[in-house]
């Protein structure tokens, strides 16, 4: 089957994925744009279950203060190179978490951080298994994991504080 460069193009600004990648997706769902998409997130997500395991030195520490100055936070998001964490994709990526935290208010960073006992529900508590508030489709999580697909590396979130004034 023939795909046009342009599909090839319009799938590939819709993922960030390569052309080669785009191409033989859209071959593989007979051209039709959404399936080439879905296809091609579920082998993000295979990638990056690929990269778990490498080492994360690099990254860099957001903060994120919301208008009026009385609720702060502060993240810290590692990769592998100094290289990802000075890209534009990377450094928007840290400042919607830091977003996210100043505005969720998470406990826990994971579920394996979260006590068996605790009261609150694991979708609330845990930063990484929240729905991100600009787009709820998809966990924090998820976002991570596009953009580890997307730059080729190893992305993880190490740690995170939130501040209120008076709290």
């Amino acid at each position: 089957m023939q795909v046009s460069a342009e599909t090839i193009k319009e799938l590939r600004e819709k993922c960030g994925a390569g052309v080669m990648d785009c191409r033989n997706a859209l071959i593989e769902s007979e051209g039709n744009i959404d399936k080439a998409f879905e296809a091609l997130q579920a082998k993000g997500f295979l990638k990056a279950a690929k990269k778990a395991d490498r080492v994360t030195g690099q990254g860099l520490v957001e903060s994120y203060i919301h208008t009026g100055g009385r609720v702060g936070a502060l993240i810290e998001l590692n990769c592998e190179t100094d290289f990802v964490a000075r890209t534009d994709e990377f450094k928007r990526l840290a400042h919607d978490v830091a977003m996210q935290v100043a505005a969720m208010c998470p406990i826990y960073l994971s579920e394996a951080d979260r006590p068996a006992d605790c009261e609150v529900e694991a979708n609330s508590a845990c930063l990484l298994l929240q729905p991100f508030i600009k787009e709820p489709s998809k966990s924090i999580n998820d976002l991570i994991t596009e953009v580890i697909a997307r730059t080729g590396e190893n992305i993880r979130l190490k740690r995170f504080v939130r501040f209120e004034l008076g709290g």
